[in-house]
């Protein structure tokens, strides 16, 4: 997803998509270490995903703490 996407969803779909990122990259190492992984660039892919997810949380955790 690029990051205009993921910006325009609400926090709660984000929180959502996080453990569902990291558990596929979970699957995905695990595929690598035994040598069956098909697409090994998915790996990278994911990560990036994950960092932008937390990114845009944490953008929103400090937006919401300088409102009062």
């Amino acid at each position: 997803m690029k990051v205009q996407e993921l910006r325009t969803l609400p926090e709660r779909d984000l929180q959502e998509k996080l453990p569902v990122f990291q558990k596929e990259l979970f699957v995905l190492r695990e595929q690598a270490r035994l040598g069956k992984i098909e697409k090994s660039s998915r790996i990278g892919q994911l990560k990036k995903e994950i960092a932008r997810v937390k990114t845009i949380l944490r953008e929103r955790e400090l937006e919401s703490e300088k409102k009062p």
